[in-house]
């Protein structure tokens, strides 16, 4: 009797250990959840200049809902842009729908046909923005998980609001970072203001119309560059501003003492430009021949003359321009300043009496993008006459 009982209790902790098993194994019932999937590229729409993403949700291989955002040049050839943004709907293969563009408020329809196979898909139909057809074909397509497309969507317009120094960003670089609807009101604000707006940065790109702000570069005079900045920080519709990456590069920039170089709490501009003036025209053996500081940007703007090799028969002048920048070498003031020097440009002109040889400067392809030319280690004689310091970019430190 004693081993029947074992029996059967055998037995039915078998079939409850078979049972336990077949529930883990067991797969979930039904399909998954809806998921968001992208295309980020239609070939060939828009002449290939268009801008366009498309989302889709699917229940398994099937979609149930369709968004398609498209940004593009709202006149043939132009830097503005236009965008619509359509919900299409739903039928079978056929995404369809209707709305109106953004900017201009031109009628836009789209109707198209999707086929997929295997990991490829092809859109095929049309897209019509006012009177202006424009044909779909576009083939071996692939989309993204929604985690990829927001990875891919990351933007750094490189604002940094309180840098410890001027070793990363430049201080006369400033961005503001302005809702576009915002932005008109802001640069208005800037007309008459002594600082340059860069005519790039007032393009609204694709980018910028899907985050609906844009960043706007400005160059200043480094020691007025705290003052826009707040003034731009309490703007309407600002959203970030601070100092970004400029022309100053660090291995041309020097770091020296403040106090031997002011004129109560202001840079002695006159006296620095005097001294910059006389050691180039030792290093380049060349004469000083005009120094002119610029009242927007704080960059001073050196020429130097010398006899030009290139005929000496025809007296020919090599004018040497070089610009420079000095400012504190970090944001609220400090008992250092930092002087960037840039690589000289070499023009020749005819400055003789008389009737004047015209001359034009051509660029080689082979000369393009090459190495700067040789200034005959005038930084490094500038280091000498302001007793200061040169950057050691391998450890990150002046030395």
């Amino acid at each position: 009797m004693r081993a029947l009982w074992l029996c059967l209790f055998g037995l039915v902790t078998m079939c409850s250990d078979v049972a336990f098993a077949q529930m883990k194994l067991q797969p979930k019932g039904g399909a998954g959840g809806p998921e968001t999937r992208y295309f980020t590229a239609i070939d060939g729409l828009m002449d290939g200049n268009a801008d366009a993403v498309l989302k889709e949700t699917r229940q398994g291989k099937t979609v149930t809902a369709a968004v398609l955002d498209v940004c593009y040049p709202a006149e043939k050839g132009s830097d503005r842009k236009d965008r619509f943004i359509a919900n299409l709907a739903v039928n079978g293969q056929t995404l369809s729908g209707t709305t109106q563009s953004v900017a201009d408020k031109q009628p836009v329809t789209v109707k198209l046909n999707r086929k997929q196979t295997g990991d490829s898909f092809e859109f095929r139909g049309q897209i019509t923005i006012g009177q202006t057809v424009t044909e779909v074909a576009s083939s071996d397509n692939s989309d993204l998980s929604e985690k990829e497309f927001l990875d891919n969507q990351t933007t750094d317009d490189g604002i940094t609001p309180q840098p410890k120094d001027f070793t990363e960003v430049s201080p006369e670089s400033v961005g503001v970072r302005v809702k576009l609807d915002s932005a008109r009101d802001f640069l208005k604000s800037l007309k008459g203001e002594p600082v340059e707006v860069g005519a790039s940065s007032l393009a609204v790109s694709c980018d910028a119309m899907r985050a609906g702000e844009q960043t706007i570069s400005l160059t200043v005079d480094p020691e007025r560059a705290a003052a826009l900045l707040a003034k731009a920080k309490s703007a309407p519709g600002v959203t970030a501003a601070g100092w970004t990456s400029g022309v100053v590069e660090m291995d041309r920039t020097i770091r020296f003492a403040r106090a031997d170089w002011t004129s109560g709490d202001r840079i002695n501009k006159d006296k620095i430009a005097a001294a910059i003036s006389n050691v180039l025209a030792r290093t380049l053996s060349a004469k000083p021949a005009s120094a002119s500081w610029d009242p927007n940007t704080g960059k001073l703007k050196l020429i130097l003359k010398r006899p030009s090799p290139i005929y000496p028969a025809l007296g020919l002048t090599e004018n040497v321009e070089v610009t420079a920048l000095v400012s504190s070498d970090k944001p609220g003031g400090s008992d250092r300043l930092m002087l960037w020097v840039s690589s000289p440009v070499i023009s020749t002109s005819d400055d003789g009496a008389g009737p004047k040889l015209h001359l034009s400067e051509e660029t080689s392809g082979d000369e393009e993008g090459g190495e700067p030319r040789d200034d005959n280690g005038s930084i490094e004689a500038l280091a000498k006459e302001f007793r200061g310091q040169r950057w050691d970019a391998d450890n990150s430190v002046w030395k």
